[in-house]
């Protein structure tokens, strides 16, 4: 039983943060361990998490840690509030399995963001990931100035950041996926986290690069000295049948293939630096099966967010049920 399916979208989005203190009291307090192991100094009870966009900002950390997150993403944070593109922002095809949104990185801005996440810390019980990325009416030319703003604001409690570079939802940000783009984004960034010895930085890459494309952007990235990747962002292409527009990005069941292409790309991209770094698979995540397959395909970590709203919060608990089971 899915009573959410039966609200529009938006509804059913925008009360998920009300209802899920009370959904997260039936399951259990204590995170499940399975798969668990440790990378940088952060433990991970489980390789499961939520993926960008599910908690904006950090509103629900300790119910999904009830829910069974092995680890949590918040975001993506934007410097300054900023509301959703105009218009329609977000769809279901329950028949597809599929979830369009266009929000346009919505967010209540790092002050609050920081605010939650300091009131839920300092011990956290499972590593936070925090996506970071521009503001929308900051050019591409600037935009390392909102990157550097959001790692120095969130160093204190971020165990990893996710630079959220691949959003069909802002005009322009998937052109700091090009080669010079990359290197004047990610070379300050990565100076600065260095110099002040702060969390791992992923990048969070494009479904809808050519393989040629998406490998290059993967070895520029490790030239860099990236930690890891998040593969992938939602998707500006669209299967038979779909009625979604053509702007805006799905995710769900027509996003897997094209996820876990993307996952062997990074895997014979980086060849025997693969080891080093932490990859983290998101998209067309469904059920457990998915789960085991994309650790089996060489991820590290795996995210979910359409899963939510066509398995249920349950999934966390579903998936390390499964596995337990197949022992």
């Amino acid at each position: 039983m899915r009573p959410w399916l039966l609200l529009p979208p938006q509804w059913a989005h925008d009360l998920s943060s009300l209802a899920l203190p009370l959904i997260s009291l039936l399951y259990e307090k204590d995170t499940p361990h399975w798969n668990s192991f440790d990378w940088k100094g952060l433990h991970f009870a489980n390789p499961v998490g939520i993926a960008g966009g599910v908690d904006k900002n950090a509103e629900n950390i300790n119910d999904w840690l009830r829910l069974g997150c092995g680890f949590i993403e918040v975001g993506t944070v934007t410097p300054f509030p900023q509301e959703p593109n105009p218009g329609k922002i977000m769809d279901r095809d329950l028949q597809l399995k599929a979830m369009w949104n266009k929000m346009g990185f919505p967010s209540h801005g790092a002050d609050e963001v920081f605010y939650n996440l300091k009131s839920f810390g300092p011990d956290y019980k499972a590593p936070i990931f925090v996506n970071i990325g521009k503001n929308r009416n900051t050019s591409n030319a600037e935009a390392v100035n909102d990157y550097l703003s959001l790692i120095h604001k969130f160093q204190p409690l971020a165990d990893a950041f996710v630079v959220n570079i691949s959003s069909p939802n802002t005009k322009g940000l998937r052109e700091l996926q090009q080669k010079e783009n990359l290197k004047a984004l990610l070379g300050p960034l990565i100076e600065q986290t260095c110099k002040a010895k702060s969390a791992p930085i992923l990048v969070k890459l494009s479904p809808d690069m050519s393989d040629e494309g998406l490998s290059e952007s993967i070895n520029n990235c490790h030239q860099l000295g990236v930690d890891g990747f998040v593969l992938t962002n939602t998707t500006l292409s669209r299967p038979q049948g779909c009625h979604f527009p053509p702007d805006g990005g799905l995710s769900g069941s027509p996003l897997k293939d094209l996820s876990k292409h993307a996952l062997q790309i990074a895997a014979e991209t980086l060849g025997k630096h693969k080891k080093e770094k932490l990859i983290v698979s998101v998209g067309g995540v469904m059920g457990p099966e998915d789960v085991f397959e994309r650790l089996q395909m060489g991820a590290n970590l795996v995210q979910i967010y359409s899963a939510l709203v066509f398995h249920g919060p349950c999934f966390f608990h579903d998936v390390a049920r499964r596995f337990n089971e197949a022992r």
